[in-house]
């Protein structure tokens, strides 16, 4: 039997003995969603059909770009969930109302954060806080699927929440556009108890068995266009699964959460080393040698003074990232390989002494007994498996997903038809 239906059956045998309800995760999702990427909202259908399964206490637009008021994208997904209600509500009467899920959409940081990390007060900061201070046992799962921002600036305001926090971080890509956040938490809050999935998450529409009707194409054709509003509306997006943010979703549903090391459809994970990190203070060259998802530092002092509105970004791949001066006169540049490969960038600036610097680095996977000697430094802060039989190509940890393709599909399939038809009549037992 599969993990998943393991731990829904192994729930229900304790339910019917103790005459209770099984234990439901409360969870917040922090997601980019209004970014280019269209996977948050795939994944935000996915997390409301699945809705009347879990305790869902927040839903949070996060930093991403120049982007503004975020958080309409998340009301139009509740005002396409509104139509399908009807229909999902007899299925189970646990789907929260609409209302309620307008009730706890919330707007997090509009920018990313500045070089320390953290900077103001957000609504999605404090709604986070709020929620891990309320009177109830169970651990508050907050998943994030974009920039980091808002759990450091929550968590600086009171770490005293990290003990009920268990963050599940899609990092990869989204650690590049928050790479000041996460350097923070990594630097100033070891303690905190957090899946950092770089990777991992990839399994979710990379490998696994693609035969048939569930290939990444052919699943939405046959199981998606037609289940409901929120079904056609998952097709507009795009015409084949990503999902890259559910992964963390489907952790929390799994039969051991709270041991990130045992399987799951969310992927398993390992303890973390120490978190990787490098700073130059010289032009790099394609002979210094990263870690992948590292926080690389790039640190250069130009001569002379700089004007008031002294400005310079990093540039890589024609995407641009945000430079920080130091009362020193330094600048600060931050980055996030998110490939195992060379990397080469340039500085744009007003600043003659900066603009048109440049440099390279070469981006490579850890050493799989990395994960043989993990950090006292991080106690609770678990990261991919490097070991090369999970990955698909390069990405570590893949594989501990896309083996449960066939199973995590056909539930979703299931789940997403719930929005189609009501529930069938119950037959009334025979006198």
């Amino acid at each position: 039997m599969k993990p998943f239906r393991l731990f829904l059956c192994a729930l229900a045998l304790i339910a019917a003995a103790f005459g209770a309800e099984p234990s439901r995760p409360r969870v917040i999702v922090s997601t980019d969603i209004g970014g280019t990427d269209f996977d948050d909202f795939q994944s935000l259908v996915h997390l409301l059909v699945c809705a009347d399964a879990l305790d869902l206490e927040g839903l949070i637009a996060s930093p991403w770009g120049a982007a503004r008021d975020r958080k309409r994208h998340l009301l139009d997904l509740v005002d396409l969930y509104a139509r399908d209600y009807p229909n999902l509500r007899t299925h189970s009467p646990r789907y929260p109302t609409p209302d309620q899920l307008r009730s706890i959409s919330k707007q997090g940081g509009l920018d990313s954060a500045g070089l320390r990390g953290f900077g103001a007060r957000t609504e999605g900061s404090d709604w986070i806080i709020a929620c891990a201070k309320r009177d109830d046992p169970r651990p508050l799962w907050l998943l994030v699927w974009g920039g980091i921002d808002d759990l450091a600036q929550a968590v600086h305001d009171d770490p005293s929440i990290k003990s009920k926090l268990r963050v599940y971080f899609i990092g990869g890509p989204n650690k590049k556009w928050s790479t000041t956040a996460y350097d923070y938490l990594a630097r100033e809050h070891r303690d905190l108890w957090i899946i950092e999935a770089n990777s991992t998450y990839r399994g979710w529409f990379t490998g696994g068995d693609q035969s048939g009707d569930l290939g990444n194409a052919a699943f939405v054709a046959a199981h998606v266009k037609g289940r409901g509003a929120l079904g056609d509306y998952f097709v507009t997006i795009a015409p084949k699964i990503k999902m890259g943010d559910t992964p963390s979703l489907a952790y929390v549903f799994g039969a051991t959460p709270e041991d990130p090391a045992k399987d799951s459809w969310g992927g398993h994970f390992v303890r973390a080393w120490d978190r990787p990190r490098r700073t130059f203070d010289r032009a790099p060259s394609a002979t210094d040698t990263v870690e992948i998802y590292s926080i690389v530092e790039l640190v250069y002092r130009p001569t002379g003074s700089a004007p008031p509105d002294a400005k310079a970004t990093l540039v890589v791949e024609k995407q641009e990232f945000p430079g920080f001066r130091t009362d020193d006169g330094a600048w600060h540049f931050l980055f996030s390989p998110k490939d195992a490969r060379l990397f080469s960038y340039q500085l744009a600036s007003n600043l003659p002494g900066l603009d048109g610097q440049a440099g390279s680095f070469t981006s490579v996977l850890p050493d799989p007994a990395r994960a043989q000697a993990p950090s006292e430094l991080y106690p609770h802060w678990w990261t991919d498996d490097p070991d090369p039989r999970w990955r698909e190509g390069n990405e570590q940890g893949a594989k501990t997903v896309s083996r449960w393709r066939a199973d995590f599909l056909r539930d979703f399939a299931a789940r997403l038809a719930r929005c189609a038809a009501p529930a069938p009549a119950a037959t009334p037992a025979p006198k």
